[in-house]
This record gives structure tokens, C-alpha cells and sequence, in this order.
């Protein structure tokens, strides 16, 4: 049966996707290929590039650890001030995630990936969803994490390419496509349930944006949870982390490790069902239940 797993966006709050793929390794549970759209897409394309191994996990939670806000959306006072005046169509340069990209992918095409790998992105003049799958790693990636009025979007094949979570946040439906008869969907949780509502205008678009988002994936769950086995590995909630806020990665990945060996133990007692984090299909309720995990990895992992 061919596994896949599916990695959403959600700005900072990918790190916690650290932490359940940590979990799923440690259960023998890996992927026959992945497929990430946004932040998910780095991190797809980053473990697809190495071994399914805790010392690949490890190494890319190393990496989440050490990298802040100014390693990849540093502030350019020029650069925002032509954007926000119209001479540019965005705020934060390129230059400075690319190198970051150039530094950490060890990849140089996605079709040279030994286990494959598949992006999301998001054509900008018509919305529609590209589903990269060869061509040069470092660009996929600009183009899946190129969140529109923030970051240029990417040339790609003529078109112009911006933040696959525009489309499709979370885009189990390509890995069904693909061939997965069995998917695990490891969403950052940015719309998770909230200890308040956000403080600062950004935060509030954020959020806005992640509840579109979330209504988007619960609708793709009902359409496909009869074709597929399906996992929704829930994200760590309550969450009162920013999407925006690169601090926190240490705590997000060990809330990720926990909350998914958690659910996936209810699974195997049968307190649980493995998609059921959205409730019934008839259950229009919006917001991710609070997931009260562990405070400690369980004996002997």
C-alpha cells in the first residue's frame, strides 16, 4: 500500500510537522512519497532529499531551532517602502530566503530526490494550482512559500508562482492522485483553537487566512475519507504561537512528537478514529478541538 504524507502550511508553525514525522518514524510508519505545499513544502522537500531516519528528523529540527524571522523575511526599509507605495509588488526581498534555501536543501532537482517528492504552488493570474514535480528544488520551494504582497513570486515555465496555501494549504488530493492509498496529514495547525484571538492586525490576517484554510481541508476530508486511509494527525492545541513568530520552534516540535503519538495511541485502542479530528461529516464546526497531550513523550520511545 503506497503511503503518503501531506505537509500544510502554516508559516512558523511548520515546526511542529518536525515533531509528528519524528513520532510517525519512530512507529516504522514512512512515507512512499510526500507532498507539501507552503512551509510544508521545505520540509517535504528537505527530508525526500534523506534517509527516513531519526538522524534526518533530528537534523532538521536542528535547523528549525536555530533560524529566525530576520534569516528569512529580514526587513528592507527600501524594499518596503517601494512596496507599500506600488513600486514594487512586495515587501521583503528574495535574496536572503534563497540563500537560505541554497544553504539547507541538499537537492538539486525534485525528481532527484530519493524518495519523491511533489510541491504545491499557486498560478497568480488565475489561482489555480501547480503540482511541481521536476525542475530545479531551491525554485519549487521559493515558489510554494511566495506568500503574495510579502515575497516576489517565482518565473516558472512562463508562469508567474506564488504560496501553494493560497490554493490548496494542505493538498491530500494530489497525494491521492499520486497513488496513496494511504495518507497522513500533518497540518501546522494555524487555525488551531486559540487561548484569544490575536493582537496585532497581522495576526488577525493570519488567522483569517488559516480558517479558510482549515474549511477547505475539512471539505477535501469528507470527499476523500472513503477512498483512502486517511490519519489526520491533529496539531498541538490550544496554540498561542503566531504563524509569524520563529521563538518557539524547540516547543512546537516536542507538542508535535506528543500530540501525535497520543492521537495515533487512541487509534490503536480504539478511542479514536484516525480521521475523526473534524468530527462528523455533518459537523460544520470550524475550529481544531483541543488536543490535551501527554506531558511526555510515552515509555520507551
Amino acid at each position: 500500500m503506497k503511503v503518503a504524507f501531506v505537509l500544510s502550511g502554516g508559516g512558523s508553525l511548520g515546526a511542529v510537522q518536525v515533531g509528528m514525522v519524528r513520532a510517525l518514524y519512530s512507529r516504522s510508519i514512512r512515507p512512499d512519497l510526500y507532498v507539501g505545499s507552503s512551509v510544508g513544502a521545505l520540509n517535504a522537500v528537505f527530508l525526500a532529499a534523506r534517509p527516513a531516519s531519526r538522524p534526518s528528523v533530528d537534523r532538521l529540527a536542528a535547523l528549525w531551532c536555530d533560524v529566525r524571522r530576520r534569516h528569512i523575511f529580514p526587513l528592507r526599509p527600501l524594499t518596503g517602502f517601494l512596496g507599500f507605495f506600488g513600486a514594487r509588488n512586495h515587501l521583503v526581498p528574495q535574496q536572503p530566503l534563497r540563500r537560505f534555501l541554497e544553504h539547507v536543501l541538499d537537492l538539486d532537482r525534485l525528481e532527484q530526490a530519493p524518495t519523491p517528492v511533489h510541491v504545491v504552488a499557486t498560478e497568480l493570474f488565475t489561482g489555480r494550482e501547480r503540482l511541481l514535480s521536476r525542475g530545479p528544488a531551491v525554485e519549487a520551494v521559493l515558489a510554494s512559500v511566495a506568500l503574495p504582497g510579502i515575497l516576489p513570486p517565482v518565473r516558472w515555465a512562463g508562469e508567474l508562482l506564488g504560496d501553494g496555501g493560497v490554493s490548496n494549504n494542505t493538498p491530500l488530493s494530489h497525494a491521492v492522485q499520486l497513488g496513496a492509498r494511504e495518507v497522513y496529514v500533518l497540518p501546522a495547525g494555524g487555525a488551531c483553537e486559540r487561548l484569544g484571538l490575536p493582537g496585532s492586525a497581522l495576526g488577525m490576517l493570519m488567522h483569517a487566512v488559516a480558517l479558510m484554510q482549515l474549511r477547505h481541508l475539512m471539505a477535501e476530508v469528507r470527499r476523500l475519507r472513503g477512498d483512502v486511509r486517511l490519519v489526520v494527525v491533529p496539531p498541538p492545541c490550544p496554540q498561542s504561537v503566531l504563524p509569524s513568530d520563529f521563538r518557539h520552534a524547540d516547543r512546537l516540535i516536542q507538542a508535535g512528537e506528543e500530540s501525535t503519538h497520543h492521537h495515533l495511541d487512541a487509534v490503536e485502542a480504539g478511542l479514536a478514529e484516525p480521521a475523526a479530528l473534524f468530527g462528523p461529516p455533518e459537523d460544520d464546526n470550524t475550529r481544531w478541538p483541543v488536543i490535551q497531550a501527554p506531558s511526555a513523550p510515552p515509555h520507551g520511545r
